[in-house]
């Protein structure tokens, strides 16, 4: 049976990330005690708000066709909070509607780049990334986020890997999976090539309402210089604990939106209606779950750092927003893929090696923060306990 070439570029890069994910709900399901820390879904149900918002919806008829940009009101209600955050005014034109932000960053993608083209991307990266890259024909090209810039992507770094075939920068802040946030000069430092090459900037910011205490977020859309280059995506599913709604978009220039509209439309034609008054609501509102989650997922990761630092040789990198962190496993002389297989297998802990998010951190690990603190600090002792009997075997 022939497929056709987008085929063969996404060959490989779907489930097979997950392999050690999928092992522990195996032997979850086959009895073990495993406490899994590899997937970032919020520690909270969806507000009740919203979903008695989507009912009344559903009831009163909001189930037919939408408009391929999305429903007039979330878009009101967006074009407004953008405003707002970005200090320039962003209308509704500006705006297009989606299921999620995977699709809006597949459609975006789609209207930035091609085959034959390059876009660059921060490595490590969400796991997603290469996939929606090598969809439309483009190469990924990595750009090492290094430790000792606390994983923030640099211009230097950047323009080293620039040729005449660069079409777009992929930026994600706050970033998965380090938890680290660009800082409003890496964005001007990076925006002053994205002017120089005549390039997109891309900016993934689901994270944003997750900042931890301390941190500041700053989205490229509020950096005059480069606005008209910027387009951004995000969505509901982090900050309102809404991600089986599926409900996103993105913000980007006008002849942009205008331009990318057939395509949209001819793949899923805007969002739900009843999902768009939901997310309107959430929007216009601002989120009830959002600071509970980053005080919550901040608090984990002190506590995980406080731990390993003070009983083991693992190193923590802190994130600053999101629901990761980081832990540098090298102190162990195995790689980050046989340190989490090691740990699930002798103690019973799940977590993401770091050659899943790319070819930087070999010797690393990511951790969920999502999980409840009682279960949580279990994990922690199992993990300082694993390191320990490792660390007698070694002597």
């Amino acid at each position: 049976m022939k497929t056709t070439d987008v085929m063969q570029r996404l060959a490989g890069l779907g489930g097979a990330k997950w392999d050690l994910h999928f092992k522990a709900r195996e032997m979850a399901a086959g009895g073990k005690d495993v406490i899994e820390m590899t997937i970032g879904e919020p520690d909270v149900p969806v507000p009740q708000s919203l979903l008695d918002t989507a009912a009344r919806a559903m009831h009163a008829g909001r189930t037919g066709y939408s408009d391929g940009r999305g429903e007039m009101n979330l878009r009101v209600a967006l074009a407004e909070d953008y405003s707002a955050r970005s200090g320039r005014p962003i209308e509704p034109d500006n705006i297009l509607c989606f299921p999620g932000t995977q699709t809006a960053l597949f459609a975006v993608m789609a209207g930035v780049a091609q085959q034959g083209d390059e876009v660059l991307v921060g490595d490590p990266l969400y796991a997603t990334y290469e996939g929606v890259i090598r969809a439309t024909g483009a190469e990924m090209v990595p750009v090492p986020l290094r430790a000792d810039h606390g994983f923030r992507m640099q211009a230097e770094d950047i323009a080293a890997r620039i040729t005449p075939r660069t079409r777009a920068i992929l930026l994600t802040t706050p970033h998965n999976p380090t938890g680290s946030i660009l800082t409003r000069e890496d964005i001007t430092d990076i925006g002053k090539l994205a002017l120089k090459h005549d390039l997109w900037i891309l900016s993934d910011e689901v994270y944003a309402d997750l900042v931890f205490e301390g941190a500041t977020f700053t989205s490229p859309l509020a950096v005059e210089e480069i606005a008209d280059r910027v387009i951004a995506v995000s969505s509901v599913s982090k900050s309102h604990a809404s991600p089986g709604f599926r409900s996103g978009w993105c913000v980007g220039p006008t002849a942009f939106c205008d331009a990318l509209l057939p395509y949209c439309e001819t793949m899923l034609f805007g969002n739900q209606p009843f999902i768009a008054d939901m997310t309107e609501q959430a929007v216009r509102e601002g989120s009830p779950v959002a600071a509970g989650m980053a005080a919550r997922f901040a608090a984990r990761a002190g506590r995980l750092a406080e731990q390993l630092h003070a009983q083991t040789d693992l190193r923590v990198h802190r994130p600053q927003a999101g629901m990761f962190a980081m832990i540098n496993v090298g102190a162990t002389g195995q790689t980050g893929e046989a340190y989490a297989m090691d740990l699930l297998e002798s103690a019973g802990v799940a977590v993401m090696p770091g050659s899943s998010f790319g070819d930087t951190l070999p010797g690393w690990v990511r951790v969920a923060l999502t999980i409840e603190d009682t279960r949580f600090d279990e994990a922690v002792a199992r993990i300082v306990s694993h390191a320990g009997t490792r660390k007698q075997a070694v002597a």
